[in-house]
């Protein structure tokens, strides 16, 4: 039997300290993950990914565990400790993509930059050769950031809106051309199925996501997490009460954005504007 680590906030993986404590109680009590979502009423998939450190889950499901396995509080405060403790910066991306590769709808809101899954390559590129990356890795960054659209393509896949600033629209690329080719595939994109953008205009003024670019990710299992970005980095709000929040201010800002029709107008008009506008 694996020898356990002590609880403490020195703890320099809180992480995986939490997810080998979970599997350790499941498996010594001779349970499938199948049968632990059985007799707590939770997917049995989020308990799968909880063990792989692929999510932390919500307070509520902790607190059933400890209730389940008569730990009380044990698995409460490994959550606190992964939840709130220091995770590296590609590890809590890497989260965000198994979140998007898996997520049954998404919902976003683009303070300032386009969404990732309908940037051109060119977009795409420009964008983070602003991080200072060597060529290799920034092909490599582009590369993989062009493969995430296939989320979007298919039979199958998810529904995806995004409310997109006017700022957005109006932070041209330094070539004209490839300006253009941006907002005629925000014009093609908008016209799949299961794409809904919207334009929010500056005549909206201020208003609840102000500096916050934010992307809500719902899974299978019901749950929805969200992922806030700067362009300094990223964070994962998992937490029900906290993700609520965020999705109220989300709806105050939709209800204030323009209809879809009016939007493919508005980024028509935007277009047009490029494509007579020499300083683009």
């Amino acid at each position: 039997m694996p020898t356990r680590r002590v609880v403490t906030g020195r703890s320099q993986e809180p992480r995986k300290r939490f997810a080998e404590e979970l599997k350790l109680l499941r498996t010594n009590r001779g349970l499938s993950l199948r049968k632990l979502g059985e007799a707590l009423g939770w997917d049995w998939s989020l308990f799968s990914k909880m063990e792989k450190g692929e999510t932390v889950g919500g307070p509520e499901v902790v607190q059933a565990l400890d209730q389940y396995y008569g730990t009380p509080n044990l698995l409460l405060t490994l959550w606190e400790m992964a939840a709130g403790g220091a995770v590296p910066a590609e590890d809590r991306y890497q989260l965000y993509m198994t979140l998007e590769a898996e997520a049954i709808s998404l919902w976003h809101y683009a303070d300032c930059l386009l969404p990732g899954l309908l940037q051109t390559e060119a977009y795409a590129r420009t964008l983070m050769a602003t991080g200072g990356h060597t060529d290799d890795k920034l092909t490599r960054l582009v590369e993989a950031r062009l493969k995430r659209r296939v989320v979007l393509e298919g039979g199958n896949a998810p529904t995806f809106r995004t409310i997109l600033s006017e700022t957005a629209l109006r932070t041209p690329l330094p070539v004209r051309a490839q300006w253009q080719e941006q907002l005629e595939y925000l014009l093609a994109a908008a016209d799949r199925r299961n794409v809904i953008i919207q334009v929010l205009p500056h005549a909206a003024g201020l208003h609840a996501l102000m500096n916050t670019n934010v992307m809500f990710l719902k899974a299978t299992d019901g749950r929805t997490a969200a992922w806030v970005e700067t362009s300094y980095a990223g964070e994962a709000v998992e937490e029900t009460a906290d993700v609520e929040r965020l999705q109220i201010r989300y709806d105050l800002v939709r209800d204030v954005a323009l209809s879809p029709t009016d939007s493919r107008n508005f980024i028509r008009c935007v277009l047009e504007e490029a494509s007579h506008d020499p300083s683009t």
